[in-house]
């Protein structure tokens, strides 16, 4: 599939979720879920990560801007659905490794998944928060013997895309996802954007008006939406 380019990162203008699984589960890789904010603040890291594996996109940034470049289809496929996506697809076929969140919220979702998915098999889970290096690497090596299908990391970015890499190394026949909070939101711990926020691209008010302490954050990306006026993708 052809890749398009946006300020130096790659994406991949998949057109469905099932694209996304279907090419993840030929290809292996990292499932990168490109916003505006990847798109802007990508390092020297980040970006090699993401050029090396499998960004699509999560935000209305990116899928406007792909438009523009001519690819028609193109649609937003949120990360905290498609990993569930994922789940429901392969779940009798594949096994699973849970990474991320708090110690609660990570025991919770591995028992919703096993309540909701009877028989998935579960090769390990771990909490995102490591006391030092050695835990870090344990559960690197863990991975590496278990060796599942697919790993979800929920640490936030950059920091899951990062770990991402460093598990791929040691296992890299496998399908990572990054899910930044997707665990809380699957739990009930959070509240996400509903689909009438999202057909009118405007989950980023929806998060400012949940979370006012967002638009610090957000405020910053007033540079994408002039990209995107300016046609400058």
């Amino acid at each position: 599939m052809e890749k398009s380019c946006l300020r130096g990162i790659d994406v991949y203008p998949f057109r469905s979720a099932d694209e996304i699984m279907d090419f993840a589960d030929r290809r292996k890789g990292i499932l990168v879920a490109i916003n505006a904010e990847k798109v802007m603040f990508a390092t020297d890291d980040t970006r090699r990560i993401i050029n090396n594996n499998i960004g699509y996109c999560d935000g209305s940034g990116p899928v406007l801007a792909l438009r523009q470049k001519g690819f028609k289809d193109v649609c937003k496929v949120a990360g905290c659905d498609l990993w569930l996506n994922i789940v429901d697809r392969f779940h009798s076929v594949k096994s699973f490794y849970i990474v991320g969140a708090s110690e609660d919220v990570n025991a919770c979702v591995v028992e919703k998944l096993r309540t909701e998915y009877p028989g998935i098999r579960i090769a390990g889970r771990r909490n995102g928060f490591f006391s030092d290096d050695k835990e870090r690497e344990a559960l690197i090596s863990d991975i590496a013997e278990t060796k599942p299908d697919v790993v979800f990391v929920a640490m936030g970015s950059p920091r899951q895309e990062l770990f991402m890499a460093e598990m791929q190394m040691k296992h890299p026949d496998a399908i990572y996802q990054g899910l930044g909070g997707s665990f809380d939101v699957y739990v009930g711990r959070h509240k996400r954007a509903g689909k009438w926020w999202s057909d009118h691209h405007l989950e980023s008010l929806f998060q400012i008006i949940h979370e006012p302490k967002r638009i610090k954050r957000k405020i910053k990306y007033w540079r994408f939406a002039w990209w995107l006026v300016a046609r400058k993708f």
